[in-house]
């Protein structure tokens, strides 16, 4: 009997995603049979590294629709549709299909993607509460726009922490190098003070390992190994949190009137905000109000 139980909630709950959100259950299957696809394909290379991202994509492709029952909130189709395409372009389209290598700006459109969502999901948290009138304290626009910017930002430089530790403990090169053809460094002030030295038009560097031997990179310049990726992954970051926090504050200012701002924004289905219960108050108020008149 509960099997039996748990299946058919199971389908009642496929069956109303498919009535009201037909266009993110699309999304879902078509993403999720190319992930498949990719995975079996792996599997017969013998990639084994690749099959594990296979799987961990089809995983987190399941934490949306586990949040909205974990959280008991409901994510707009928009964003979630987002998320699902944000996760299969960065690890089967970035990862696997070496994205990263073959469009040098397909890194830096994902970061700034992922500034927007979380600067999303930063303020959705606060603003579910501040639409509570049960709950003690009710923010200003800007300071959920704020809380939100900072909430984006603190993720970016966690994940900029995580890309470091990955590169420096298993060598992967998750900040990508960067070639450049000048550089500017104290460490070669020949006199060992703090004077930067300026070196101009770079065109190879030699490499000299412990045994003497001696390898030139032909890369055509220095390889600068992450900085400036580092500093670019977080500016576009900054570019994407600065959006949605400005969108995020006239949705508040607005009072949830902006389309636009609604299709990112979660919500409690059922809930009362605390328009809801001003507007409830004045209609009691209006009440008492004609009681007394007729007395």
């Amino acid at each position: 009997m509960p099997n039996r139980a748990k299946k058919q909630k199971f389908r009642s709950a496929l069956q109303d995603a498919w009535q009201h959100k037909r266009g993110v259950m699309l999304v879902y299957i078509f993403l999720r049979l190319s992930v498949i696809l990719v995975l079996v394909a792996q599997l017969f290379n013998r990639n084994f590294e690749n099959v594990f991202l296979c799987v961990l994509v089809l995983f987190l492709f399941s934490m949306p629709t586990m949040l909205e029952r974990r959280l008991s909130i409901e994510l707009p189709d928009t964003l979630e549709i987002i998320i699902l395409l944000f996760i299969y372009a960065a690890e089967i389209m970035g990862e696997i299909g070496a994205y990263y290598i073959k469009h040098p700006y397909w890194d830096t459109v994902l970061h700034t993607l992922n500034g927007f969502l979380c600067a999303a999901i930063g303020f959705s948290l606060l603003d579910l509460l501040n639409r509570q009138k049960k709950v003690t304290f009710q923010l200003s626009p800007l300071y959920l726009a704020v809380v939100a910017f900072c909430f984006s930002m603190t993720v970016g430089v966690v994940w900029e922490f995580f890309e470091c530790a990955m590169d420096q403990l298993f060598f992967l090169d998750m900040q990508k190098d960067i070639i450049v053809h000048q550089i500017g460094s104290v460490k070669l002030d020949p006199t060992g003070g703090n004077t930067p030295v300026h070196l101009r038009d770079i065109v190879d560097v030699i490499v000299v390992q412990g045994d003497g031997t001696q390898t030139a990179l032909g890369l055509g310049g220095y390889l600068d190994i992450g900085l400036l990726d580092t500093m670019m992954d977080l500016f576009v970051n900054f570019v994407g949190a600065l959006v949605f926090s400005i969108i995020g504050f006239f949705y508040v200012r607005s009072r949830g009137k902006s389309r636009f701002a609604k299709r990112f924004i979660p919500i409690v289905p059922d809930a009362k905000t605390a328009s809801d219960y001003d507007a409830e108050d004045a209609k009691a108020s209006d009440a008492s109000a004609g009681t007394d008149e007729k007395k």
